[in-house]
């Protein structure tokens, strides 16, 4: 987490490419899981490039690649991928009732991964809650459960910042008793290894260990979706 903050202006840049084409993520989902059945249930994957693969080939994001450990284990779902790199909560926000309306089968659960832009550009965090509430809330309207993939801010936000940021996602996660994975990265940060040159994107090693970090808890969220 210490290196985020260095890299700022890197990590923005990288983070504002556009989102692949839908060609592209159909593309993915064709690589990972050749054979999903036809009745399994689908997760939409709303987020940042966190979710889209930046500077990932086809197939090696975390949703194709979540996807194909699923269907691996037993656990059958489709998994769409919904995210756009550069996405802040507030972008995420003005995008969801279109993303939604355009699904051709309502998700049985939308993972949320959302707010590390809003830490990189140091944006107030009384506005990324808000943004996330908002989301969370037209889900809840809409009878589609959530989980949260959360972030945490870099230290050299400065005490004040991380204090304001860090809270956001469990306390949501309890006021929309919405599944939380606390921290996304958490498998990779800090491991060069795992991350890109920008020291924020993983590698596709880097997925391979955050999917393994986090199948069982979108396993168990999906399962719980599906049995209301």
């Amino acid at each position: 987490m210490r290196r985020l903050i260095p890299l700022l202006a890197l990590a923005i840049a990288a983070c504002s490419q556009p989102a692949p084409p839908p060609e592209a993520l159909q593309t993915q989902a064709a690589v990972a899981a050749p054979a999903i059945p036809a009745d399994a249930p689908v997760i939409l994957a709303f987020g940042d490039s966190l979710y889209a693969g930046y500077r990932l080939a086809p197939g090696e994001g975390y949703p194709p690649r979540l996807e194909a450990a699923l269907n691996a284990g037993g656990i059958k779902a489709r998994v769409v991928n919904a995210g756009v790199s550069g996405d802040t909560t507030a972008a995420a926000r003005e995008r969801l009732a279109f993303t939604l309306d355009n699904q051709k089968v309502k998700p049985a659960l939308v993972l949320v991964g959302l707010g590390g832009n809003d830490m990189l550009r140091g944006l107030p965090p009384a506005e990324t809650r808000a943004n996330l509430d908002a989301i969370l809330t037209e889900l809840d309207k809409r009878h589609i459960p959530a989980m949260l993939t959360g972030m945490l801010a870099a230290p050299n936000m400065g005490k004040d910042y991380v204090s304001a940021f860090n809270p956001i996602f469990p306390a949501l996660a309890a006021k929309h008793k919405a599944p939380l994975v606390p921290f996304f990265l958490q498998a990779v940060i800090g491991n060069d290894k795992l991350l890109l040159d920008d020291h924020i994107h993983p590698t596709a090693e880097g997925v391979n260990r955050i999917v393994a970090a986090t199948k069982d808890d979108v396993a168990k969220a999906l399962k719980a979706a599906t049995e209301r």
